[in-house]
């Protein structure tokens, strides 16, 4: 039987490794918000004839846009945000006495860059952005806590029920740490927005891990009760092999899915699908190698022990105590 408890400190080291860089990204840069949470307008636009995106940026400068977000999406097909464009200007009778902001955009580009058709545009308006991002915000916040209720509630028969639901909101903050860190990145690096489908995309991540993880807590708790082995670590260990066929299979039919969308799913949906893709890997990592790792350190003890691993704060540790 494969021993994965004893290499506990690995996995921590590992998904310290991996969080880092993004959580600095984080700090420093944030994420790139899309118009959802900003306001403005977005439009698809695919050009008929061959079009560089230097052309475009160019073009839109001149026509006063000049702080527009672009994103080439495919072959002469391109992604624009601007500042949220207005409608028709109208007099006292109802008359058009101007075009929209949008109608008039339109026009100069074909007038400049040739034809080109407009598979999605939708504008945002700022009150509308500020309700979006306080909506959002609460449904990450108020997800946390209740998982934590329900965990501990479930896993109420067994010693000390709180353990697994803490170890499970670690192990959940864990993967959305990873999913925004990434997604920080490709923000500062790739010009990638987020937008409400990233919201409930980060929300699906935490129903999986939660979900996950409560598998081969489940599997634990079974084991506690009626398992020979007295020692926790072989308990968790030997929980972990029986669910692990069962949490890489379920993972792995979930991926092949993933990826066939990702693939071809459109670009409307790509980033939205790019969130599930990370957060089930990350997901099923973490449940095996973290939650319920974490579970053997806290029975054991081993927080300090855990500290004196970690390259730099273990050796300021050990000189501090002599």
């Amino acid at each position: 039987m494969l021993d994965f408890v004893s290499k506990r400190f690995w996995y921590f080291i590992l998904s310290l490794l991996i969080i880092i860089p993004g959580t600095v990204s984080l700090i420093f840069f944030g994420l790139q918000r899309g118009i959802e949470f900003t306001s403005g307008s977005a439009m698809t636009v695919k050009f008929a004839n061959q079009v560089e995106e230097n052309a475009l940026r160019l073009e839109l400068t001149s026509f006063g846009h000049g702080d527009a977000i672009i994103q080439r999406m495919g072959e002469n097909e391109f992604f624009i945000r601007t500042r949220e464009l207005m409608g028709e200007q109208k007099n006292e009778v109802g008359a058009v006495t101007a075009p929209s902001e949008r109608e008039q955009l339109e026009k100069d580009l074909r007038d400049k860059l040739g034809d080109f058709t407009v598979s999605d545009f939708y504008s945002v308006s700022p009150i509308v952005a500020e309700d979006i991002e306080r909506n959002a915000t609460w449904a990450i916040f108020a997800a946390v806590p209740a998982i934590l209720l329900y965990i501990t509630w479930a896993f109420r028969k067994v010693a000390k029920p709180f353990r697994f639901g803490t170890c499970s909101i670690i192990a959940l903050l864990h993967d959305i740490l990873v999913v925004l860190g990434i997604f920080s990145l490709l923000g500062k690096f790739a010009n990638v927005e987020i937008d409400a489908m990233f919201i409930a995309g980060v929300l699906t991540v935490v129903g999986y891990s939660v979900h996950d993880t409560i598998v081969v807590f489940d599997r634990i708790r079974e084991n506690l009760i009626k398992s020979k082995f007295k020692d926790f670590s072989n308990v968790v260990n030997h929980s972990i092999m029986q669910t692990l066929s069962r949490s890489l299979n379920t993972s792995l039919t979930t991926l092949l899915v993933i990826v066939a969308l990702f693939l071809f799913g459109g670009v409307t949906i790509r980033y939205f699908i790019l969130v599930l893709l990370i957060g089930v890997l990350t997901g099923t990592y973490s449940s095996i190698f973290n939650a319920s790792q974490l579970l053997v350190v806290w029975e054991n003890k081993e927080w300090g022990r855990f500290v004196s691993w970690i390259p730099g704060l273990g050796s300021l540790t050990r000189a501090k105590a002599k």
